[in-house]
């Protein structure tokens, strides 16, 4: 069976500073046609920190999305002008968390919502961290408070619903499998 479906007309509806939004017109495998809500985004890094306590570091933050604060690794958007996730990745280390790494691990990436969207996510692991010497400044409207947890904390946190995003919930798992230890 052929699953392409064929775009027959696309509407750009909305153009903003994180996403942009798109309605195709498509044709599906059976030749009836069908609507299509499609989000743009540029892209994404996750970045897991594992102290030399054995513990996580995360943020604290307002998701309004979801009307409640959430933990999560430190994460952000590229920037279209950054040369690669790479890059993303150590200026969002010092931004949110004011740290260094000398260096980054590739994990793994993925798409965050497929369905609708086409974000991909890249999941670093920093090696070596250090305090930066010169923070570099955070986003507009970005208030977050940093925790350091152990296995046993983050767990109850999943439990609780605070840690609930699936960037985090991989990075956790991750640290679960191969227990890192810096």
């Amino acid at each position: 069976m052929k699953f392409e479906e064929k775009a027959l007309e696309t509407k750009h509806v909305f153009k903003g500073k994180v996403i942009d939004l798109d309605v195709e017109t498509v044709i599906l495998p059976d030749g009836k046609k069908a609507t299509r809500e499609i989000v743009h985004h540029h892209g994404a890094v996750g970045i897991v920190c594992i102290t030399e306590n054995e513990k996580i570091i995360l943020v604290k933050q307002w998701r309004q999305p979801l009307r409640k604060a959430t933990l999560e690794i430190p994460a952000g958007k590229i920037d279209p002008e950054e040369k690669g996730p790479l890059n993303t990745a150590a200026r969002e280390l010092n931004e949110e968390v004011r740290l260094s790494a000398q260096s980054f691990e590739y994990i793994t990436s993925f798409y965050t919502s497929p369905g609708f969207a086409d974000e991909k996510m890249f999941l670093y692991r920093a090696h070596g961290l250090n305090s930066v010497e010169k923070n570099l400044p955070r986003d507009a409207g970005e208030f977050l408070n940093i925790f350091e947890l152990s296995m046993e904390q983050v767990e109850e946190e999943i439990k609780k619903g605070t840690i609930c995003d699936s960037k985090t919930l991989m990075a956790i798992w991750y640290w679960k499998m191969n227990r890192i230890k810096e």
